[in-house]
């Protein structure tokens, strides 16, 4: 076999690769005695049948096997010999030539075909230790747990019917059709449909028109859609809603105490206020780790700059911008309505793009010196984390995962990160900041990438 260089130009290679027609006839040889014992033919006796007739019914087949053979297993083969590897699965070009292609199939002909693809620089690591991270951590007080707690006993609490007016506070049963310009619109009609009074629920100006209503009542309630509504066909619009009170109940106050909790399945109180507090810091410390992987991030793409092979970052890009394009098309927004214009849109995703890519070399660069390494245990954890999510369909999902390895692959991958991460962070000059809750929940609205990965 012969291997010719016929491009290098950055990162860019291009291989050709010619396999002598006396290879494949040997090649093929060997599968034709091979087969000889095995092949039962009428008229002949086993371990009889010619390798001459053999060849005549079975050779251009068994020529195309080994042919696709070569195509398969030489590209690794070639490019782990050059000490390189390709950023993505090489390209392999053939002749079109149908004369061509039955000279190879015939064993007259040698096999030419060639390999091109993008190497993965080197990267030479830098060192990590002056990186400074200030770590944002908020520390939950007894009046946040107590305002959690409250918010669980409302949530929990009972409602008795009145005969009254409903206030705020009360819960209106209720049956209700949405119509625009008299016509029903999908989506806006319910039926035993509860909502308690000032919660705030639905639409602004909905449930300040119930105030007053009792069981039994048929009200039009007029108003118009927020011009920033979810669904962009209602957006801005006005609407009528024919509401039909059924039932107005008042709430029954329910005293914060061990008998609540034990009716939430909690021994206690003061186990309800444990784990309210374990939740309350879960949900800070997600918060905190996204903030300080966020710094080490950008501590790295200021660290690092190399040239990336470009298909790997056209196919990440293109990963971004049909993600954008859906977020768009399901709010019925435009580029306009988000004060850009497609052309600057593209140019700031396909940056987003090269910073994923870079990082992405760099984080896996870091991890392959460092030994980190994903255990079949934690992979499984994170698959039957992932069946959990759709409950009545595990067995389904989880066969999925079984059959597809693209799938589990992708599960790897974000696991990864994280430990090469952690490796990071014990490395690099952490100090912890206290901030309020306000500053470590606020979001960057320049953050793309946060959104994107949300």
């Amino acid at each position: 076999m012969q291997v010719t260089e016929t491009k290098a130009e950055g990162l860019k290679r291009e291989i050709e690769i010619v396999v002598p027609a006396s290879d494949l006839e040997a090649r093929l040889q060997t599968r034709l005695y091979e087969a000889k014992d095995q092949v039962r033919l009428k008229g002949f006796r086993p371990g009889k049948v010619p390798v001459a007739h053999l060849r005549k019914m079975y050779g251009k087949s068994m020529m195309a096997e080994i042919v696709n053979q070569i195509l398969t297993e030489t590209p690794r083969t070639v490019i782990a010999e050059r000490n390189e590897r390709s950023a993505m699965q090489p390209e392999i070009g053939m002749t079109e030539d149908e004369g061509e292609a039955e000279k190879v199939l015939s064993g007259q002909s040698d096999f030419k075909f060639t390999l091109a693809y993008e190497t993965l620089p080197a990267i030479e690591l830098k060192d990590t230790t002056g990186i400074k991270i200030e770590r944002p951590v908020v520390e939950v007080s007894d009046e946040e747990i107590d305002e959690q707690v409250k918010r669980i006993a409302e949530n929990a609490r009972t409602y008795e019917p009145k005969k009254g007016k409903a206030k705020d506070g009360d819960r209106v049963t209720m049956d209700f059709v949405g119509k625009i310009d008299g016509e029903a619109f999908d989506g806006g009609a319910a039926t035993d449909s509860n909502l308690v009074l000032g919660s705030n629920q639905f639409i602004p100006g909905f449930e300040q028109q119930l105030v007053g209503v009792k069981a039994g009542d048929e009200k039009t309630v007029e108003l118009t859609f927020p011009e920033d509504y979810g669904a962009a066909h209602l957006a801005g619009k006005a609407a009528t809603f024919d509401v039909t009170v059924k039932e107005v109940s008042a709430p029954v106050e329910t005293a914060i105490d061990d008998e609540m909790a034990k009716k939430l399945g909690l021994e206690s109180l003061e186990r309800l206020r444990t784990v309210v507090r374990e939740q309350i810091e879960s949900q800070y410390g997600l918060a905190t780790r996204q903030k300080v992987k966020r710094q080490l991030l950008d501590a790295l793409d200021e660290t690092y700059d190399f040239a990336l092979p470009e298909k790997l970052v056209e196919a990440e890009f293109t990963n971004i911008w049909t993600q954008v394009e859906n977020e768009l098309k399901q709010n019925g927004k435009s580029f306009e309505d988000e004060d850009t214009t497609e052309e600057d849109a593209k140019a700031e995703y396909r940056r987003l793009a090269e910073r994923r890519v870079r990082l992405g070399l760099v984080l896996s660069e870091i991890g392959e010196k460092a030994g980190v390494q994903i255990t079949d245990e934690e992979l499984q954890r994170a698959m039957f984390e992932q069946v959990r999510r759709y409950p009545g369909q595990e067995q389904e999902v989880y066969e999925y995962f079984q059959k597809t390895p693209d799938a589990v692959a992708s599960l790897r991958a974000p696991l990864y990160e994280e430990k090469v991460v952690d490796h990071l962070l014990a490395e690099v000059d952490v100090t912890d900041k206290t901030v309020s809750k306000e500053d470590l929940m606020a979001e960057d609205d320049n953050d793309k990438e946060a959104a994107l990965a949300s």
